[in-house]
């Protein structure tokens, strides 16, 4: 749709139901503050309604990501959908504080446009077509601003709790934890409450509620219980290491055929093959991919080179690397295969992704 700031939005198909769905549902009660309308004049003004609630939705997510861009995090896209809008930062933050500014961002944003609009409401007549949107508009960017306070992931309210945990513990890990916990009772609580509601006042509980309640709660739930997968993934970040995890690799020149460099990396019970010039400098490493695509019966008339992806600085990596810092430096180039080197440059083995991403997931 554009690209404020340098973010990309994009539109789900799935915005399309919702904004069906806002129309179809507000078009009695546009209706009703406005009688003179006609039933098809009620369907306009209620889609207007939608569209200028999702470009709310867009700016609470532009203030997470304008804050996110400050403090030098780098972001991938906006994205708009069923129910709301979603923001893919590419990093977390460094630090508590940090991290709880760019969560509060949203619902400042989305207050302040309640705020705005409740004024704006006073000087308007409440019988015109501007009067009624504006004075739902207000009111919805509130609902939206404090609904996202609640203090459970993957609500910001959530991302402001884990980071007073993570001040707290030290642990941002611990603050995840918690907050989707917290945003699991939270999924359920709102079932319970729309149910409860109705039984309480002595009345069938609504279908709309009720189905709004049950996508509110999964889209809660699920976002929680894959908080706590990234958690339990993140904890196991401090303990890779590349000098751990890399492979004795077997040197040869770009011009020895496949099958005779397998025969040596084999019998120097390596597992992984580094091209080098005649004296000696790695220029590749063999993509261990197009080695398993090549039949047993071309490897002897193709040659090492052919299977080698270029050394770019980028793909030789320090042998010392640890934790954060290793899927840092393997995000900035993503590759199937790095060289390890040593501080003074002597190489030290391949580091094969899938290697780091069985040790990063357990599998």
């Amino acid at each position: 749709m554009g690209r404020p700031f340098g973010i990309p939005v994009y539109v789900s198909p799935t915005w399309f139901i919702v904004a069906g769905l806002i129309t179809y549902s507000f078009q009695d009660f546009f209706l009703s503050w406005l009688p003179w309308l006609s039933g098809g004049e009620g369907y306009l003004v209620a889609f207007a309604f939608a569209v200028l609630l999702y470009l709310s939705v867009l700016l609470h997510e532009l203030a997470h990501c304008v804050v996110a861009k400050a403090y030098g995090l780098p972001v991938r896209r906006i994205t708009l959908y069923l129910l709301g809008g979603v923001s893919e930062i590419e990093r977390e933050a460094q630090t508590p504080g940090r991290e709880f500014a760019i969560a509060f961002a949203g619902p400042l944003l989305s207050l302040g446009l309640g705020g705005g609009g409740f004024l704006l409401h006073q000087v308007l007549d409440p019988a015109t077509v501007a009067g009624v949107l504006v004075w739902q508009l207000w009111v919805s960017n509130v609902v939206v601003g404090v609904f996202n306070l609640l203090p459970g992931l993957p609500l910001d309210g959530g991302r402001m709790l884990r980071a007073g945990v993570w001040r707290f513990t030290r642990s941002p890990v611990s603050g995840t934890v918690a907050a989707a916990w917290t945003g699991r009772a939270l999924a359920v609580g709102l079932v319970v409450w729309a149910v409860g509601l109705s039984l309480v006042s002595g009345q069938e509980p609504s279908t709309v509620t009720l189905v709004w309640s049950v996508l509110l709660a999964s889209f809660i739930w699920f976002g929680a219980t894959q908080a706590l997968q990234s958690a339990r993934l993140r904890a196991r970040i401090p303990h890779l290491s590349a000098r751990a995890l890399a492979r004795r690799a077997v040197p040869v020149t770009a011009d020895v055929p496949l099958a005779e460099a397998l025969r040596r990396a084999a019998e120097a019970q390596a597992g992984a093959l580094v091209v080098v010039d005649h004296e000696g400098r790695p220029t590749g490493i063999v993509s261990e991919v197009a080695v398993e695509s090549t039949p047993e019966n071309r490897r002897p008339w193709v040659s090492a080179g052919s299977l080698a992806r270029s050394l770019e600085p980028s793909l030789v990596l320090a042998a010392d690397l640890t934790g954060e810092a290793l899927i840092d430096a393997m995000r900035d180039t993503p590759a199937g295969e790095y060289l390890l080197v040593e501080r003074g440059g002597e190489i030290y083995g391949v580091l094969a992704t899938a290697d780091v991403n069985r040790a990063f997931t357990g599998v």
